[in-house]
């Protein structure tokens, strides 16, 4: 299964006119003066005004274009995860998020003349499902939002969370204390199964035991403490396959 999803040569290959790409009223995108390198937490900021951040890899960017995991990003030339660009986009007025992502993939395909597809690939993957017993976190806003002193908080769409877990999963932990985990590999593929729409905000209490196995920390902790659980199985998975992409984007 193959779908193009920018536009090649300067045409369209579907029936839609380059009007009816939402664009931003006015952007910047330009290679970051200082370079944090690898290690560094990626952060972009979407509010009604527009998007901004720095030190971000175009991969990245895809990711947030598109809203989806890294794994889901392959192809394209190593520097996409290497190199690092600063954006700072602005709209006319007030902006969903949808409306921003979408505003995000034209300026990446109109700056860095990114081309990629689609692809449906069955990977084998833990689905966040809802346990038998149904879910204990509620919709954001809720009187009876899980919380739990001294745990940790979350707020976001059951997809950002299935996105946390998958680089959680990767962590192995050590048998010496005083050594923090590390990620061992690429992040763990994770998809939201759970059907449950909206925001929340909950609060956690991961009780980290070194030399143990991340993935039953984990789901002792969905289970016990948020209704929810993860189950291993093969499923067909949307991947985006980057074609073509220039490294130094074009002027403002």
């Amino acid at each position: 299964m193959r779908m193009i999803l920018v536009f090649l040569c300067g045409c369209p290959l579907f029936a839609q006119t380059t009007d009816a790409r939402p664009s931003f009223a006015v952007a910047s995108v330009k290679p970051s003066a200082r370079i944090l390198g690898k290690d560094a937490i990626q952060q972009i900021a979407f509010n009604a005004a527009g998007v901004n951040g720095k030190n971000l890899t175009l991969k990245f960017l895809i990711q947030e274009a598109y809203g989806v995991q890294p794994f889901q990003v392959s192809g394209g030339p190593k520097w996409l995860d290497d190199n690092e660009y600063d954006v700072d986009a602005k709209t006319d007025g007030p902006t969903s998020k949808d409306q921003l992502r979408r505003m995000l993939r034209t300026l990446l395909a109109e700056r860095f003349g990114l081309a990629l597809h689609k692809e449906s690939k069955e990977l084998s993957v833990y689905e966040l499902v809802v346990d038998r017993n149904g879910p204990k976190i509620h919709a954001a806003g809720d009187d009876n939002d899980t919380v739990i002193a001294g745990g940790r908080r979350f707020r976001g769409d059951l997809q950002r969370f299935a996105n946390l877990l998958s680089v959680q999963l990767s962590i192995v932990l050590q048998d010496d204390p005083g050594r923090p985990g590390m990620a061992s590999g690429a992040p763990v593929p994770v998809v939201d199964k759970t059907g449950l729409p909206g925001i929340y905000d909950f609060t956690y209490e991961l009780r980290l035991e070194p030399g143990a196995d991340m993935f039953v920390l984990w789901q002792r902790v969905l289970q016990d403490q948020l209704g929810l659980k993860l189950e291993k199985r093969k499923s067909p998975v949307e991947m985006l396959v980057v074609d073509r992409a220039s490294r130094i984007p074009t002027s403002n």
